[in-house]
């Protein structure tokens, strides 16, 4: 069935059908399409533009065919252009003439447009909720070993000393700007469409408030050409999901680092990961491989987006559905990965006796080094060449800072002490300064 034809004369082309469709993709939305229509038809109603006994078969129908559709009792195929057409047919097919009175005062455009603003806005929550999750198992996992000292890199060199829980609370800022982001991408989304007909509205006497009101949308949007051409809160949803997807990455890299041989700080667990088909000694961080690797399709997509809607004059145009689907297959790379690595985070297991090693062979307190001469009245920049004498001094001699005698650092520096050694002691620099958060 088609929702348009009066005026053509010739049938559409095959492979235009079929280059037209989005009918597949559409399965999404096929519960906002209906949860739309019970709106639409219910102001109609309220507004005596449909009468009682046309918009009880409506929605009494409409319910069904959710339900069906739920249940897979009715498949959403055949020759349809698109959901709204299946669900109108569908309904006509079922209803008779009645079913042919949906579409008052009602254009594709603003219906498309409702569908896909309920839609985002269920799946932002959706991917909040995922997001906590995540933070749960984080913080759990930071909890559990805020005591654990390990070394803090940068340009991956061993730079200072922290905890492997403080390390991991910064993963948890992260989700949360992550949360930040999307509660503002549903603040600004939630407007509804519906009523501004193809891009000017319509002459029969609707009440926007009131589809406003039923499908728990804000407010009304302000412009009705701006209402159907509006895709900014598509683009913004998949940079919010661009970023998830790159926090959720870079602590992917970290764990595939870290479950390495080389550092063999953790173990991720056997449930995620994979062997090797020929080396039997394998064991693949696969899990976080597939999340680091899948940032880059979720980067894609919101490229896609961008340029589908870089040229578009108002109002609607058929490009717009093609941003649709990078929507939608966004949602199902990020949503598998949060939740994997939720799981992940839950069950790795935490070698601290590596950690520690790692801290001894790193001059991981050299800072440190360099505030005590601070304190003791040296410039900085003299106490920075110092400590850099000293580094050289324990590399050439196979030996680390604090092992180094009294007389050995006092070669270096008269003002060195004795109390040098409580200052530069890994766990008083945890608990001490700055650093104090560290331990809590």
């Amino acid at each position: 069935m088609k929702l348009w034809g009066g005026r053509f004369t010739k049938d559409e082309d095959e492979l235009m059908e079929l280059f037209n469709t989005s009918l597949e993709e559409d399965h999404y939305l096929v519960e906002e399409d209906i949860q739309g229509s019970i709106a639409h038809v219910h102001m109609l109603l309220n507004n005596h533009i449909l009468s009682e006994k046309e918009g009880e078969a409506i929605v009494h129908e409409l319910h069904n065919i959710l339900e069906e559709v739920k249940c897979g009792a009715l498949q959403i195929e055949g020759k349809h252009e698109d959901i709204h057409s299946f669900v109108e047919a569908t309904l006509t097919e079922r209803i008779g003439e009645a079913g042919k009175k949906l579409h008052t005062a009602r254009s594709r455009n603003d219906q498309v447009a409702t569908d896909l603003k309920l839609f985002a806005k269920k799946q932002a929550h959706m991917v909040l909720g995922l997001l906590s999750e995540l933070n749960e198992s984080l913080i759990e996992k930071a909890t559990q070993h805020k005591q654990v000292m390990m070394p803090g890199y940068t340009h991956l060199q061993r730079a200072q000393v922290v905890t492997f829980g403080y390390h991991l609370f910064a993963y948890v800022e992260m989700f949360k700007r992550d949360q930040q982001r999307l509660n503002h991408a549903i603040e600004l989304l939630d407007e509804n469409p519906l009523g501004c007909g193809a891009l000017a509205g319509t002459t029969h006497d609707i009440n926007r408030e009131e589809t406003t009101k039923e499908l728990q949308f804000a407010r009304p949007v302000a412009n009705f050409l701006d209402g159907v051409s509006d895709r900014d809160y598509i683009i913004e949803l998949l940079s919010d999901l661009s970023i998830i997807m790159m926090h959720l990455s870079r602590l992917s890299e970290e764990l595939i680092l870290w479950s390495s041989q080389e550092f063999s700080f953790v173990q991720i667990d056997d449930a995620y990961a994979t062997g090797s088909s020929i080396m039997p000694q394998k064991k693949n961080p696969d899990a976080a491989e597939l999340i680091r690797g899948k940032t880059g399709k979720v980067y894609g997509h919101l490229v896609s987006a961008l340029t589908t809607m870089k040229g578009l004059p108002l109002a609607y145009n058929k490009d717009m559905q093609e941003v649709k689907q990078p929507l939608f297959q966004a949602l199902e790379e990020v949503a598998p990965s949060l939740q994997l690595m939720s799981r992940m985070i839950t069950t790795l297991k935490i070698n601290e006796a590596e950690m520690k090693k790692s801290i001894k062979a790193g001059f991981l307190n050299a800072t440190e080094v360099a505030d005590y001469l601070v304190k003791k009245g040296v410039p900085f920049r003299s106490a920075h060449g110092i400590v850099g004498a000293i580094v050289l001094y324990c590399e050439e001699n196979g030996t680390c800072i604090e092992d180094l005698t009294l007389k050995e650092l006092q070669q270096f520096s008269d003002v060195i002490t004795d109390d040098v050694y409580e200052y530069i002691d890994y766990e008083a620099i945890i608990k001490r300064g700055n650093k104090k958060e560290m331990a809590n």
